[in-house]
């Protein structure tokens, strides 16, 4: 923020308050609408009165007002549309203010000219800006974290989809009339495959009388450009399940 800049009202109580001006747009995305660009956030707990503070300036002729663009205006101006000049702000601050000089406005030199400065004061200011750090620092780990889950989640689903490939290739292949002549061991193995990637990526029930699974791995099978019918799939299915899987014990 230059040194000539002028400020919205809700951004020039921020800097008033010691918001560090890399963190006034997260501050003020964060405060709640109480009124006309009046904005209060319970990490700064000054931004609110400070708000009302410089409307009032306003409307008593104490600071000069700004549109967006262009020179001071005598005029009333809407309050959303109101700005202030930095140089006329630091001014207005020190005649009416002389004991609240922020970093944020006002250099070390400019500041250390004032004694008055209230020991309560400036801890109070310096807890709502280690309150605001400390929000900031919270959203970036919640950001962190949500990266890392989505990382996992990218890496499941990668390996998912090569289980996916891998079956449909092999499907494939057996579809095209060259199974038949794959020896039997070779055959068992095939099989083995098949009901492992239906039961580990389709979720395909051995036991149950109908099953999602067969026209899932169809639909993707479909997707890669490999045209196979629901009882092709389930023919092979069928046969894995009958001489591949363990036979289970008699209750």
């Amino acid at each position: 923020m230059g040194y000539y800049q002028r400020y919205p009202i809700p951004v020039a109580a921020a800097l008033w308050c010691g918001v560090p001006p890399a963190d006034v747009k997260f501050i003020l995305e964060q405060a709640k609408d109480v009124g006309r660009a009046i904005v209060s956030n319970p990490f700064v707990r000054c931004l609110e009165p400070k708000c009302r503070a410089l409307h009032e300036a306003i409307e008593a002729g104490e600071l000069p007002v700004y549109r967006e663009n262009g020179g001071p205006v005598i005029e009333h101006v809407a309050p959303e549309r109101r700005h202030v000049a930095r140089t006329e702000l630091r001014e207005w601050i020190t005649k009416h203010y002389p004991d609240q000089r922020p970093p944020t406005l006002f250099d070390e030199t400019e500041r250390a000219t004032h004694t008055a400065i209230k020991t309560a004061d400036f801890e109070a200011l310096q807890a709502d800006r280690d309150a605001a750090r400390a929000e900031i620092t919270k959203a970036n780990q919640r950001a962190n974290e949500t990266n890392k889950k989505m990382t996992t989640l990218q890496g499941e689903r990668d390996s998912l989809q090569y289980e996916r490939d891998s079956l449909a290739a092999m499907v494939n292949k057996q579809y095209a009339g060259q199974d038949e002549n794959i020896p039997t061991k070779e055959r068992e193995s095939l099989l083995k495959l098949v009901i492992g990637m239906a039961m580990k990526g389709y979720s395909y029930n051995p036991d149950a009388f109908k099953n999602n699974a067969t026209t899932e791995i169809v639909n993707d099978l479909t997707l890669l450009g490999i045209s196979i019918t629901d009882d092709t799939v389930r023919k092979y299915l069928t046969e894995a399940k009958s001489k591949v899987l363990p036979i289970k014990p008699s209750p």
